[in-house]
This record gives structure tokens, sequence and C-alpha cells, in this order.
């Protein structure tokens, strides 16, 4: 299944919470995200159906095999471009912003080489 951009920001986003919190809560994915909880129980349901989240024993989100590893890889862009916009002299909130929609579109192989352009310098 092709996540939409939507998606593949929740999954980012309860990684995210996870690797900050230790765990993520649907109302901390509505916080995060400015979204209501409606909101993020439609989309949970979804990417339930799809098999990339699942509810765990005390409500808690909980990213399956292939929503975490779905989640690292747009985190992954996210953390590269942001870090390559800042490189090329973008504010660090401008940077955040952009990398944001970038992460979803760049195409995989102009991604690779501004990767290995990051570990070149």
């Amino acid at each position: 299944m092709k996540l939409q951009e939507s998606g593949e920001n929740y999954l980012e986003t309860i990684l995210i919470l996870e690797q900050k919190n230790g765990i993520a809560r649907s109302v901390d994915v509505a916080n995060e995200l400015n979204v209501s909880k409606p909101s993020v129980s439609r989309a949970v349901s979804v990417l339930k159906t799809a098999g990339y989240v699942e509810i765990g024993a005390i409500n808690q989100l909980v990213l399956t095999t292939s929503g975490r590893e779905i989640a690292k890889r747009i985190y992954e862009r996210h953390c590269i471009l942001k870090e390559y916009l800042i490189s090329i002299g973008v504010s660090e909130k401008v940077a955040a912003e952009d990398a944001c929609r970038m992460e979803h579109v760049v195409s995989d192989e102009s991604f690779q080489c501004i990767k290995s352009l990051l570990k070149k310098s």
C-alpha cells in the first residue's frame, strides 16, 4: 500500500515520540502534529488496517516492523535534508519546515546524492 504524506507523517511522529518519551499515545501525536484526536483516530485506523501500527497493552501506538521501516526512512530523509539546507545557509527553523515537506517528494536518486555530499564534507 502506498502511503500518503499524512500517513508518513503519522508514522514518523510515532517514532519520534517513542524515542523522546519511550511511548507514543494518540493524544501526544495529536499535540505534536497540531491535529484533533478524532483525526489521529481515523489515521491510526487506516495505518492499523494497512499493518503499520498496532495498539499496545496500555493503548499506546506501536509501530509494526514495516511501519518502523517506513518511519525510519522518512525520519532519516528529514534529518539529512534539514542538515543539507542548514549547510547551504538556510535558518534552522525554515530548514526544519522545508525538510518536512521535501522528505515526502524527493527522489531516491536526489536524496542519495545529497546524503553523499554531506558525508564528503
